[in-house]
Parts: structure tokens; sequence; C-alpha cells
């Protein structure tokens, strides 16, 4: 029986990938059950409430330098995402986080400024906020919590009559779920979302150099976090060696930049 039940989850795990696999904008492999159109009009609402519940700032100044460097990169986004209704919101919260949404929605919080210390570091937050629209990763986030939670209750269903030991074996597959494939996906799409930023930032003409400082005061600013088995984010060591051993590439693009005389002026 306990042989059956593993199959049968696995199996389940294989045809829905096959099923509704897409391909990231980095050539991974990915699930996306949901139409686009739908994420991005839940991405909407979302942003909506989100507004309705956190203030936002009325810096003009900090709104301007905010938007000066959400413009330089959106004009080098992918031909297949420039027409979304991109929107950026700076909001008065001393909270050192930015968010994205499908359909193009980003906040940024006001305690963010004062670790990005430069607008090089806040083009690679802004940068990886932006890869997570272009990579779709809401979809992905949401379909693979999908396929998990469907796959889980179709293994409640072939256990049959409920026994302790039948309780045992859905809480561990529940863990190894949490553990085993939702983290770790939320992990690789974080590191995703850092690569496709460095690359904007560099092609839109800021140093890509800057994204290392920035997850170095970030670490400093964030202490001991949790293991990075059990959290969602890589940590900032693996985000480190992740840019600095794609720097090339994103030097080369970022001299280039130079070379068409794209040199962003936010401070």
């Amino acid at each position: 029986m306990r042989r059956r039940i593993i199959i049968a989850f696995i199996l389940f795990l294989i045809v829905a990938f096959i099923v509704a696999c897409a391909t990231s904008p980095t050539g991974r492999r990915q699930l996306a059950f949901f139409p686009t159109s739908e994420m991005n009009q839940m991405g909407v609402a979302a942003f909506e409430q989100i507004q309705e519940e956190t203030p936002r700032s009325q810096d003009q100044a900090k709104i301007r330098y905010v938007n000066c460097v959400t413009d330089a990169l959106l004009a080098h986004v992918p031909r297949s995402h420039a027409g979304l209704d991109w929107n950026i919101v700076l909001f008065d919260d001393d909270a050192v986080n930015a968010f994205a949404l499908p359909g193009g929605k980003m906040g940024v919080y006001t305690g963010l400024l004062r670790v990005a210390e430069n607008q090089h570091q806040l083009a690679a937050v802004i940068g990886h906020e932006i890869g997570h629209v272009i990579a779709e990763h809401g979809n992905e986030r949401m379909s693979t919590a999908y396929a998990t939670g469907a796959s889980l209750q179709i293994v409640s269903v072939l256990g049959g009559e409920r026994t302790a030991q039948r309780d045992r074996m859905m809480g561990l597959l529940g863990l190894g779920a949490q553990f085993g494939i939702i983290l770790p996906f939320s992990r690789t799409q974080e590191r995703e979302a850092d690569i496709i930023g460095l690359d904007l930032m560099a092609e839109a003409g800021f140093n890509p150099e800057e994204s290392v400082s920035l997850w170095r005061n970030m670490a400093r600013a964030s202490g001991n976090g949790p293991p990075e088995f059990l959290s969602t984010h890589p940590s900032s060591d693996t985000r480190i060696r992740d840019l600095t051993q794609h720097m090339p590439r994103a030097r080369s693009a970022y001299e280039k930049a130079l070379e068409g005389g794209r040199r962003p002026q936010c401070d």
C-alpha cells in the first residue's frame, strides 16, 4: 500500500509537469496552469488591496528617484512584457522590502532606501522584482501549490480507510512536499530573478557590481535569518556567489551600455 501511494504521488506530479510545462526566460522548465490574463487580473486586485492597507510615501523626491530607476530598467524588458501596465509605488514603511505582482505591479518600501545606498543598488532590487514578473513566477508558485495539493488529495483517496499509520504517512508527505518542492522552487525563482535583474540593470547602464554590495548590505541588515534549507529565499552568500558567476556577462553588457550613452542619473 505504501509503495502504491508513493508511486501515485510521483506519477501525478510527472503528468502535471508534462501537461502544464512552460519555459522561463533562462530556459528553465516550469509549471504554468493558469492563463496569464487571469494572473494579471489577480495581481491588479492584490495591488489595489495593498494600497488600501499601506500608506504611500508623500516624499516627491524619493518617488521621482524610484520612478527614474524603474523607467530606465523597463526600457529593456522583453517585447513580450513591454506592453504591460507597469506601475511601481513607494510605500511609507520601514520594512527593508520590495515586491512584484503579476501584471507589472510593484512596490518598494521606504526602509529599503536605507539599505540600497545608491541608484545601482536600487536598480538591482527593482530589476529583481521585474524579473519575477517577466518569468511569471506568480503563475509558477500557484501552479506548484495547486499540483502539490491535488497530489496529496489523490494520495488521501488512494490511502483508503483512515488509520493512525495513514495519518502519519500523510503528514510526512505534506512535510516532504513543503521542504522538497515548494520551498526549493521558491529559492530557484529568487535566484532566477536575481540573474534576470542583473542583466537588466547592466543593459540599462547601472553598474552590476553594485548588486553584490547590495546583498552584503542586506546580510548586515537581516542579521541571523533562518537556515537556507528552511527559507523561501537563498542565503546572501548563495546570491553573491551566483551573481559573481554571472558577472562577466553582465559586465560586458554594462560596458556596451556605457558605450551607447546609457548612463542613468537618478541620484
